[in-house]
């Protein structure tokens, strides 16, 4: 990669926003590892394919255990994982193609169930592995190498998206603020239920967004990215609405709903109510 590191083998371009996710998570990882006081094989980071995927071959430090999935079933593996091992700390990480494109179809069933998870979706506006595609964010009238004459499909919004499928933490955040970010996947991390970070992380290859984001006085451009006010009420849905749909992209956390049961509480709940029968009775129900 660089003089300074030549023993690593990354496979992300110069300046790509998935590097200061990859150490956002792990200082995330790190202080839940502390509060927690559980070592770090208690946790799993799921991937995906593309971009994002490799985030589960490079984190540095103790490694907690990695499945690298195939596209767009990231959270069918994290829901096997966290029904069979309840205990363990389930992290997603997608890309906005692999999460909200073929992956899009299991958000809304994760939802609705509050499957203990946290997703952190890196999104770059491209399907940037495979040369610069348009995705389901990608803005309408964009060129790129799958639409040369400009993008005819409007862009997928996912903030207000998840709100409305039931998403019970949902926060937004950009791959530069570093700090910032660690704390909302630690945060998101610690919510009991179904939590969704999304991540602009922009593609210094195919959709170079950092100027539009960060914006540039000097050309006269305001930036896409501001902060949600500390007034703001993420316990209050129609709030989190309000800010997901005020134009450019809110940063910080939108909602959080810590009333409702995790998936795995409710099939306890369930596990109570049934009836435990031996072998000779299961056999003899099905007898004629």
């Amino acid at each position: 990669m660089s003089d300074r590191n030549p023993e690593y083998d990354f496979k992300w371009c110069p300046g790509c926003g998935d590097f200061g996710v990859r150490r956002a998570l792990e200082q995330a990882m790190e202080k839940y590892i502390i509060e927690t006081e559980v070592p770090v094989e208690t946790n799993v980071v799921v991937a995906g394919i593309g971009c994002s995927g490799n985030m589960v071959h490079l984190l540095e430090g103790p490694q907690p255990y990695g499945f690298h999935g195939i596209h767009g079933r990231t959270l069918p593996v994290a829901m096997g994982i966290k029904m069979s091992r309840p205990e363990l700390n389930v992290v997603v990480t997608a890309g906005d193609g692999d999460f909200l494109g073929i992956g899009f179809e299991h958000v809304g069933p994760q939802a609705a169930r509050n499957l203990d998870v946290t997703a952190i979706v890196m999104d770059n506006g491209v399907y940037g592995l495979t040369k610069g595609q348009s995705s389901p964010t990608t803005g309408m009238g964009v060129v790129t190498s799958s639409t040369p004459y400009g993008k005819v499909e409007a862009p997928v919004n996912p903030l207000p998206l998840y709100l409305t499928m039931g998403v019970s933490y949902v926060a937004s955040a950009m791959s530069t603020k570093i700090k910032d970010m660690a704390g909302l996947i630690f945060d998101a991390m610690m919510h009991p239920g179904f939590s969704i970070v999304h991540v602009q992380s922009p593609c210094t290859e195919y959709n170079d967004t950092y100027e539009l984001l960060k914006g540039n006085a000097k050309k006269g451009i305001e930036p896409v990215a501001w902060s949600i006010p500390d007034k703001h009420d993420p316990e209050d849905l129609d709030a989190a609405f309000k800010v997901a749909t005020s134009g450019g992209i809110p940063m910080g956390l939108l909602y959080r709903d810590t009333e409702r049961l995790t998936f795995d509480k409710q099939k306890s709940k369930l596990a109570e109510k049934a009836v435990v029968q031996t072998a000779e009775e299961l056999i003899a129900s099905y007898a004629i």
